[in-house]
């Protein structure tokens, strides 16, 4: 008897994957659906707790994907050289590898959370057992709709009050006023982020290119000031909606930098 094609939705905490397994749900042509969610333990706080919240709404456990070795292990490894957008192991260590570990040599049609209106790929397997499918796009599902869905379901994810995409608390795509949000509401997760700038075999090596986490500290009235300024700007050219929904809603989240995995 022929082995089930197995079905996988990778859930990265973020907008588009969760509205894509409340849209498929919502559809019910799925009922063998496998959620996993690839934890660095490293992740924003807030994510959990909307984690918890989609688990209620789909009536399913999240499967917790994760490496073998946790994050400052790999940093070891690497001689204290921190992950960035030209130096992404922490993707490939922490996010790729326990999902295909966790698929192995299974026929697999991975769902993706890309929506209609995007330029992107996302994460696409080199392994020949493992399908990309893309629902949103397949479908003409817009920004505006996964907005929609989520508000009618389990709400917008609480980060998203201050910062503009998922994943790790040191994501190293936040903007300059992103980081001083995540100094004010999570100072114990920013202090660990200041530290490994600082760490023994780190030196040179910093979040922010140009400029270390206590400098941007020091620059905060200014980054804040040009943070108020572009977003009064925005403001003045839409409509009555909050910064964050402008931010958000038209474009300006940069989903499409994040992790390739955080962003199914």
């Amino acid at each position: 008897m022929a082995k089930k094609i197995r079905q996988v939705l990778g859930i990265s905490g973020g907008k588009d994957s969760a509205a894509l397994a409340i849209y498929l749900k919502q559809q019910n042509k799925i009922p063998e659906m496998e959620y996993f969610f690839t934890d660095t333990g490293v992740e924003l706080p807030e994510i959990y707790t909307f984690l918890d919240k989609l688990e209620i709404y789909l009536g399913q456990k999240i499967i917790r994907l994760g490496s073998k070795k946790d994050f400052f292990h790999h940093l070891k490894m690497k001689d204290g050289m921190l992950p960035s957008p030209q130096q992404r192991w922490c993707t490939k260590e922490m996010k790729l590898a326990p999902f295909e570990e966790f698929i192995g040599n299974d026929e697999c049609i991975s769902y993706i959370g890309i929506r209609a209106d995007e330029n992107r790929e996302g994460y696409i397997s080199n392994k020949k057992n493992i399908k990309p499918m893309f629902p949103f796009i397949e479908d003409g599902l817009v920004r505006e709709d996964i907005f929609n869905l989520l508000r009618e379901t389990v709400g917008i994810p609480e980060y998203y009050e201050w910062r503009s995409r998922s994943g790790c608390f040191f994501c190293f795509f936040q903007r300059r006023e992103e980081w001083i949000g995540l100094s004010e509401r999570h100072p114990k997760e920013f202090a660990r982020a200041v530290e490994m700038e600082k760490q023994e075999g780190g030196e040179g090596y910093t979040w922010i290119q140009g400029m270390t986490l206590e400098e941007l500290v020091d620059r905060k009235d200014e980054i804040l000031t040009n943070s108020k300024k572009r977003k009064e700007q925005l403001a003045k050219r839409k409509d009555n909606r909050s910064w964050q929904d402008i931010l958000i809603e038209d474009g300006q989240d940069d989903e499409n930098q994040a992790c390739l995995i955080c962003s199914l």
